[in-house]
């Protein structure tokens, strides 16, 4: 809602939120973005610290409040973590009366998130020098498709665009199928942990230099950066990795296996002592002194008869008694997660990898915790996202606006 009326989360849920011990603690962020990869980077600085103020369109808010499977009320079970950590405030950059009162934020903000198409900051009279010029120590994190820059820098480019564009659909999926995707928005969640790092460097060089800048973090870059060696393979020896299913090519043994009652297993075995070990524990002890299977390059290159080898012993094996076994020999191996399985399992409750916190609407959620873990300063989530426009009477009161004027400003549709 954007009439500033809703429940207070922040404040409903103070006697049992985690203190804000975050080592990002005291930085005041302005969130412009929408959908995943803006909002992510802002997630992320809020669950360690960060002060958030998320400016959404006071009708409709992000579109992630009504993204997944649709809950009571209509209310949606991506908004609660992607908006989590963050104060909402409804005002429409699409007025001149908005976008004043986004300047005025901005100048006491340290960092600034973005991620409309190159161009429309600057269409608003909003661009990095216009908002430097009035706060010289902003950080402005400008997260696009294809970055700020170059030919293709004004065109739109969502997740699979960029996923594609950076190299990692083409190796995604099985080699006789069309390529795949991830089955999560890995492109986005890539873009807002570069634009995170591009955000702590840019303050550590503000230290030095007591200047801002700006961190431009282009989707099929963030991608292209975790491509591996993909590039210079192909620069080097002319090859063009292809897609490979469960496997790598030439890392074996290392795939998904059959266990009995149509379980599955992830083993990985390809080190050559662990290699050994897995033969041992197979009963097959001279498959390590075989010459097809004998070292890595052998290995590799006989990848698929190894793989039938060692799928006709697993499938003896229930799922539960090969973990244990494989456990107790210290070769790699693991179960498939399914979300089921990550509330029920012993690593994730001893880490609290997963926590539970309080809705208004459906009282205790779960979702996962703030990573990486840190031994003085930890992240934490506080409160999940918030009704839309919940903290815009709150936050527009702290910039200076007399109650009068926002009470004109909402009947104008400017908040």
């Amino acid at each position: 809602m954007s009439s500033g009326e809703g429940e207070n989360v922040t404040e409903a849920n103070s006697a049992e939120a985690p203190a804000n011990e975050g080592p990002l603690k005291g930085l005041r962020v302005i969130e412009m973005g929408t959908l995943i990869a803006g909002p992510f980077c802002g997630q992320i600085l809020g669950d360690f610290g960060a002060d958030v103020i998320k400016i959404e369109d006071p009708k409709v808010g992000d579109p992630m409040r009504q993204w997944g499977r649709s809950l009571p009320k209509g209310l949606s079970p991506w908004w609660p973590v992607i908006g989590r950590n963050k104060k909402s405030v409804g005002l429409n950059l699409r007025t001149p009366e908005g976008r004043a009162i986004a300047e005025t934020l901005i100048d006491g903000a340290d960092v600034l998130i973005e991620n409309f198409r190159p161009g429309t900051m600057e269409k608003w009279g909003m661009g990095y020098e216009a908002l430097a010029a009035r706060n010289p120590r902003l950080i402005m994190a400008r997260v696009s498709g294809f970055g700020q820059t170059g030919p293709y820098a004004s065109r739109a480019g969502y997740g699979l665009i960029g996923e594609a564009m950076g190299g990692l659909r083409h190796v995604t999926g099985e080699p006789d199928r069309p390529p795949a995707r991830a089955g999560i928005s890995i492109g986005d969640s890539l873009t807002a942990m570069h634009a995170v790092m591009g955000i702590t460097m840019a303050m550590h060089a503000r230290e030095r230099t007591g200047r801002g800048q700006v961190v431009d973090a282009a989707l099929y870059e963030s991608v292209l950066a975790v491509m591996e060696n993909l590039v210079t393979e192909y620069d080097l020896t002319g090859y063009v990795r292809e897609r490979s299913g469960s496997v790598l090519p030439g890392i074996a043994p290392s795939n998904v296996y059959p266990c009995a009652n149509d379980e599955m297993i992830l083993i990985g075995g390809n080190g050559d002592t662990v290699y050994a070990r897995l033969c041992e524990t197979m009963g097959r002890p001279e498959l390590a002194r075989d010459r097809k299977f004998v070292d890595h390059a052998a290995r590799g290159a006989n990848q698929a008869e190894l793989d039938q080898i060692i799928s006709a012993w697993t499938r003896t094996q229930s799922l539960d008694a090969l973990l244990e076994l494989l456990e107790t020999k210290g070769i790699p191996a693991g179960r498939i997660f399914r979300a089921p399985d990550m509330l029920e399992h012993e690593q994730f409750k001893a880490r609290e990898s997963i926590i539970e916190t309080d809705h208004p609407v459906f009282g205790k959620i779960k979702m996962q915790n703030a990573f990486p873990k840190m031994s003085e300063t930890p992240g934490a989530v506080r409160w999940p996202g918030p009704d839309l426009g919940q903290h815009t009477d709150e936050v527009l009161t702290d910039a200076g606006l007399a109650p009068e004027a926002i009470a004109e400003l909402r009947a104008k549709g400017v908040v």
